[in-house]
């Protein structure tokens, strides 16, 4: 019985798979943004809303996951890592801005929903918060708030910014502003078996430390720590980098089951309106910005976007705009709100309640 199971699942996942590869195919004869991720997003997402048997698996999502590390990190030459750290400034700005908006986007979800029966404030705090999916729907579960309403407001939020920052930038052509390159340019076979290596012994070991997003963070730890030091193994072959988004496209599109549609439309609603309203509060933010710091304005929309630190940094690469910069905005944004989210949230419950006390 259980192998039939496991088999069955098997097949779902290969399915799936074959369904990705399709639409990546035709994104890419379409001349979208992003076909390797975007194609098997949505038509992983449109497949698992009409009850199709299909399936992700974990193992793929991080293998995708660690190609994208490794690849970002590849980017981080001793001269690229004296580059990002000298916009540790706006790096710090950029961290405030998302807990900022993180904050005004919840309030907005809270008075929207009042009619929503159990919706408290733990759930519309760690469902605006930038950060983590998974990350902060654990963080729900464990202040009492509806982990469904938290996981299907990250979902929404990630898939309008996937979709709506690469078409807008390809529709008014930018792209190709971005003056770093990876460290390593060839591809070296007994190197990259030896950077394989040591990405996935960091990633593994993220992993069994319990950090979060260790697939995306060991694996960038490790190929931006030897390509700093000046040890350049191999670069990555195009199709490793291919998979990867292909993976993580069907990860995020899996996310979108039959029963999401049943998740309480007024709030589904309301958060597409308010991560639209945050990605154009963010590009005008970006903007201003930009009038301090010697970083295009593109760059800094990516790095001071509401979307996950894999799905930017792609984004990132795909269209030359700043990796190493957009990759650290992300990289200690994400640090930051993982680490204050829950400590913040208490704090402010406290406050709150002194207050009516």
């Amino acid at each position: 019985m259980l192998f039939s199971s496991s088999r069955l699942r098997l097949t779902r996942v290969a399915a799936t798979l074959a369904l990705a590869t399709a639409a990546a195919w035709l994104f890419q004869v379409l001349g979208t943004p992003l076909p390797w991720m975007i194609g098997p997003l949505l038509a992983t997402a449109a497949g698992m809303m009409a009850g199709a048997p299909l399936a992700a698996a974990a193992p793929l999502r991080n293998a995708g996951q660690w190609a994208i590390g490794t690849a970002l990190g590849l980017y981080f030459t001793p001269q690229v890592v004296g580059t990002v750290a000298s916009h540790w400034v706006a790096i710090a700005v950029g961290i405030a801005w998302a807990l900022a908006i993180g904050s005004a986007f919840g309030l907005f979800l809270a008075r929207s929903n009042r009619h929503i029966p159990g919706l408290d404030r733990a759930t519309t705090y760690f469902a605006s918060a930038v950060g983590g999916a998974s990350e902060m729907a654990v963080l729900a579960e464990r202040h009492g708030g509806r982990i469904d309403l938290v996981a299907s407001a990250h979902s929404v939020r990630i898939l309008l910014v996937v979709l709506i920052i690469p078409f807008g930038f390809q529709f008014t052509g930018i792209h190709g502003l971005d003056p770093f390159v990876p460290g390593p340019r060839h591809v070296d076979t007994g190197g990259l078996l030896v950077l394989v290596a040591l990405t996935a012994a960091a990633s593994l070991l993220l992993q069994r430390l319990d950090k979060p997003n260790p697939w995306v963070l060991g694996s960038l730890a490790a190929a931006a720590t030897l390509t700093a030091s000046g040890i350049e193994l191999s670069a990555l072959p195009q199709w490793m980098t291919n998979l990867g988004q292909l993976f993580i496209g069907v990860a995020l599109g899996s996310r979108f089951t039959p029963a999401f549609l049943h998740t309480a439309p007024r709030w589904l609603f309301t958060v597409a309106a308010g991560t639209v309203a945050m990605i154009a509060a963010s590009g005008a933010f970006a903007l201003l910005l930009a009038q301090w710091t010697d970083v295009h304005p593109a760059t800094l929309m990516l790095g001071t976007s509401p979307g996950g630190i894999a799905e930017m940094c792609i984004t990132a690469k795909a269209l030359q705009l700043g990796v190493p910069i957009v990759t650290a905005f992300h990289v200690t944004r994400m640090a930051a709100v993982v680490l204050l989210a829950g400590p913040l949230f208490r704090w402010s419950q406290r406050r709150a309640g002194a207050a009516t006390s």
